[in-house]
């Protein structure tokens, strides 16, 4: 005689029954994911340079593309909150796509594994700062990390771009050069941009519903 437990998971409003080795299965793969999250935040933090935009790329092509955790609307998302929010880029993109693809738990790893690699590596150049400082070859090798981080920016920028073109809203496509002119020409504070641009585009959003819901009762 065979007796087979079941277990009661719920998720949301959404409440699974699963069997004794379906959910060994379920925490199995729960655990492949949480090792891969920690794996491949250190592998972008420590071998990822040039800012919080250079990482866009890297979670891009792992996350969606490669594991098509999310999709690539939510990774701009994404991107937009960890610019807005308080700390690093790199490191509140790499929580948030933790938090995506794993809940809490991934969020938690997620954030220690892009923080460790930047941690050590700063105690070890703070103790040996003269001899980094004075080697021509790191000096050669930090120069040819700025072309490369260039181009990585540019390549995330035309693909925002090309997602909010696709929109085919004359107010987005006419946002983004206004506020490219009012950081780069005018040198407005970008923390001022993007408040204005939420508060406008909150005040778009509910001028259309009341627009829709005004024509709706005719």
């Amino acid at each position: 005689m065979v007796i087979t437990k079941y277990y009661h998971f719920t998720n949301g409003s959404t409440t699974s029954i699963m069997s004794d080795k379906e959910a060994e299965q379920m925490i199995s793969e729960k655990n492949k994911l949480y090792i891969w999250l920690l794996g491949i935040n250190l592998f972008i933090s420590t071998f990822t340079f040039g800012g919080g935009y250079v990482v866009v790329p890297m979670i891009r092509k792992y996350y969606v593309s490669g594991k098509k955790l999310f999709s690539e609307d939510e990774l701009v998302d994404m991107a937009a909150i960890a610019q807005s929010s308080p700390g690093a880029i790199a490191i509140n993109l790499s929580t948030l796509a933790g938090l995506r693809a794993a809940g809490m738990k991934g969020a938690v790893i997620s954030c220690i594994a892009a923080v460790m690699p930047s941690f050590v590596i700063l105690v070890l150049v703070s103790k040996f700062y003269a001899a980094f400082a004075a080697t021509p070859l790191i000096s050669a090798v930090l120069r040819g990390m700025q072309a490369g981080v260039a181009a990585l920016i540019v390549d995330f920028i035309v693909d925002m771009c090309g997602m909010i073109i696709k929109e085919r809203s004359i107010f987005l496509a006419l946002a983004v050069p206004a506020a490219f002119a009012a950081s780069f020409i005018f040198e407005i504070n970008v923390i001022l941009i993007l408040a204005v641009c939420c508060v406008v585009c909150i005040v778009r959003v509910w001028l259309n519903e009341r627009r829709r819901k005004r024509w709706g009762n005719y």
